[in-house]
């Protein structure tokens, strides 16, 4: 029955994170085209730090639909590493409705600052509008290159999303696996599912029973901290 809610669950999701209150839809002959009316959402949340750790996503990232963006998931961690006292600034780089592609195109913008931990966290609208996987993967590829290049030590997370079955058994399976083979190829920390223990649960999304509350958002933080505690402590 879990399984079949997260299915379920997952679907809308990925209709809506396509969507957001930053973007501009266009719906023609079935496809959702989306242009970006502003620059990314960039939430310092902290400015005493020596480190700085960068959030770079679409709208789990930027915490669609919360009254305060603080308290999406890379605020919590602002708040986490705070009371320990450690030396870093969160700055959340989320937009909604972002693909790999759009990513690609402002990363240049967004490394005109030193960051210490680089989370990526897109691909997810690619598969909504399937994206040719070897698209999704080139600029997700294209996406970590430039932060090496540019940062050579800066550490990178990459955050996995998964597909419902009704993309098609092939392409769902692959969409998943890209992930993981990105991560493994470039040797970069993984966290193979965002939405681990949050997606399909009822008392930790919003009203349109897709987007994470706050206590939906404290999970996925946690989730999260379990690979970038180690980074940082």
């Amino acid at each position: 029955m879990q399984k079949l809610l997260r299915l379920c669950y997952i679907l809308p999701l990925l209709f809506i994170l396509s969507c957001g209150s930053d973007k501009k839809e266009n719906i023609t002959s079935g496809n959702i085209d989306t242009e970006p009316t502003e620059e990314s959402q960039i939430t310092e949340t902290s400015d005493n730090g020596s480190g700085t750790i960068l959030f770079f996503g679409d709208s789990i990232t930027a915490g669609y639909g919360l009254d305060d963006s603080a308290n999406a998931f890379p605020g919590l961690i602002q708040e986490k590493i705070d009371s320990l006292n450690l030396n870093y600034t969160v700055i959340n780089s989320g937009l909604s409705g972002e693909t790999t592609a759009g990513g690609k195109s402002r990363i240049d913008w967004i490394l005109n600052q030193d960051i210490d931990i680089f989370l990526l966290e897109l691909g997810a609208n690619d598969g909504l509008r399937g994206v040719p996987l070897s698209e999704t993967r080139a600029n997700l590829q294209t996406i970590i290159n430039t932060v090496q290049k540019k940062s050579p030590d800066t550490k990178i997370i990459l955050a996995g999303m998964q597909l419902p079955p009704n993309m098609g058994q092939d392409y769902t399976t692959e969409f998943k696996e890209l992930f993981i083979e990105i991560a493994a190829t470039n040797d970069i920390a993984f966290i193979p599912f965002i939405l681990k223990d949050v997606g399909g649960i009822a008392d930790l999304n919003q009203n349109d029973g897709i987007h994470p509350t706050e206590e939906g958002h404290k999970i996925i933080a946690q989730t999260v901290w379990e690979v970038m505690g180690p980074m940082v402590n």
